[in-house]
Order: C-alpha cells, then structure tokens, then sequence
C-alpha cells in the first residue's frame, strides 16, 4: 500500500548527517514526520519530537504510537569495538519488539554495502546484523545497502578531505587498491525518501551507489584534482589497518573509534552487485566529482546549500 501524506513517518537518527537532511526532503514532500530525540534537538519547524532511546525499550512506546513507516538510521560506530555491535543489537531488538507491538507497518534502514560472508569489518557486520534482525519483524523492512557516503558532515568524506588538504604525499596501506562505489549524499536521500513513495520495495534489499567505481586511491587523487592539488600516494604492504586507523585519527578530526571503524571497512569491497532499485527509483546518479564539488561548496557555505 502506497504510504499516504497524512500518515505519521518517524526518524530516527534525526540529528544524524542522513537524518537531518532526510527529515528536510520529506517534509518537501508533504509528509508528516515524527523524530526520535534522546534531548531537545533543533529541527526544522513541523516536525514533532518524541523524547526516547532504543537502548531503553520502555520509552520507545510513545516513540511510536500512531506511526505507520519507520526510518531506523541508527548506529553506534563511535563506541568502543567491543561495543558498538552489542549496543547495536540490543537496539535493533528493542525497536523492532516495540514496532511489532504497536503494529508498524514498514520500516526503511540505511545499511553499508560488503560482500557477505566471515571476513566483513566489525562495522560492516554489525550493520550487516541489524538489518537481519530488523528483518525478522512483522512489518516490512527495506534493506539499503550503502557504499562510501560522499557528502559535507558526513565521517567518509570528512576523513579524505583532511588527508587530502594536510598530507601532500601519503604512505598508504594496500587497501587503497580496493575498489568501492561511493555515492552521493543526495542520492542517497533520493533512495531513502523514494522507497517510502513507492511500494515495490517494500520488504526487499537493494545496494545503492553512484555511477563511478573507484579505488580509495583513485577517490583520494580525484578528490585533490577537484581542489586543485597535487597527490602521491605510495601503497606499502606493512601498515595495517589498525595502524592506518591511529595515523588518520592523529591527521584528521575523525575520531579514532570512527576511524578505526571505517579503516576497518576499506578490506571489503563495496560494489553493487544488484541494480533493481535503479529501474524502481530511476534517479539521476551524482557522478563522484560532481558529489565532490558539491560537498566542498556546502563545506564553504557552512551548511547545506
């Protein structure tokens, strides 16, 4: 059933660099939109807040009272990696134990793209899980799987353009040879807010990315073009990634438990292997050095433009 306007849609996440823009583009839509806050959080005028944490299954009630679909944007790849995957898994249970009692009807979750299988990165597992678990609800869940995120706040982009713009020549690990398929911010809320309008993805996984696969290397060198810089980039075998993930948090503002997460994540190549969702949602793709000049021109306004 095609979601109506006047249907309650809740955020979760809502402060996130996704939520925040995702809760903009469906208030354009005309949709109603609830967001889940853990404290007062400056949203735009419209939407409601409903205090709640999905570590704590006793305030999620409220939280969902009369909502119809879902977005669960929800992570906890800052925590300790001991951590996150725990935290993420208990909040997944909640939620979904709390949708299923108030009968939601759809939820949309934003997930990262990797092959399957016991070699994934501790983020891309976690993340992995909790679309599995999400899946075992009575509503039903759509399953985007995201390659690299390129867009102003976001952690990806955050950490290549401070190793960009600081460090004119990088020794680097091999993993700056895997390929991945980064996508725009803007894409990426196309797809989100898409797959509420439209019914046939409901209850299935697609991979969304951009229309350009790249290596890291390749991502990094387009990157300085864009700004006009020159790049060298000498791959050496010995730099793990954990040692990587203490050089970028040394280099740039990313903190070190995101950027071991995302270094972590740079083993595993993230390419589509499933384009359905383009015939469903059939959007323009931003091309990589458009997201780029884009990102850079929101990261100058200070804001999104």
């Amino acid at each position: 059933m095609k979601t109506e306007r006047s249907e309650m849609i809740l955020v979760t996440g809502a402060a996130g660099f996704i939520g925040r823009r995702l809760v903009d583009e469906l208030l354009r839509r005309g949709h109603r939109v609830r967001c889940m806050v853990r404290r007062a959080t400056e949203l735009p005028a419209g939407v409601e807040q409903v205090r709640g944490d999905l570590l704590q299954p006793d305030s999620l009630s409220a939280v969902l009272e009369g909502v119809t679909a879902a977005y669960y944007l929800v992570h906890s790849m800052g925590a300790g990696k001991g951590d996150f995957a725990e935290q993420d898994r208990r909040a997944a249970r909640n939620f979904t134990a709390a949708a299923d009692a108030v009968g939601v009807s759809r939820v949309i979750y934003l997930g990262g793209l990797g092959e399957t299988g016991d070699n994934l990165s501790h983020h891309l597992a976690s993340r992995m899980e909790v679309g599995t678990i999400l899946q075992s609800g009575r509503f039903s869940t759509t399953f985007l799987r995201a390659a690299v995120i390129i867009g102003y706040g976001g952690s990806s982009y955050e950490m290549v353009h401070s190793l960009v713009k600081r460090l004119p020549v990088m020794i680097t690990p091999r993993w700056v040879s895997t390929r991945n398929q980064p996508i725009a911010v803007a894409d990426v809320i196309g797809y989100l807010a898409g797959c509420l309008e439209e019914p046939r993805t409901a209850g299935q996984t697609f991979d969304i990315g951009g229309p350009d696969i790249l290596t890291y290397k390749e991502m990094m060198e387009r990157f300085a073009a864009v700004e006009g810089k020159r790049l060298w980039i000498i791959p050496v075998p010995v730099l793990t990634p954990k040692l990587s993930s203490y050089w970028v948090g040394l280099v740039t503002p990313v903190k070190a438990a995101i950027a071991i997460a995302l270094i972590e994540g740079l083993k595993n190549e993230v390419i589509c292997r499933d384009n359905r969702i383009r015939d469903l949602l059939p959007i323009r793709l931003t091309p990589f050095d458009e997201a780029i000049r884009t990102a850079l021109a929101e990261q100058h306004a200070g804001g999104v433009l």
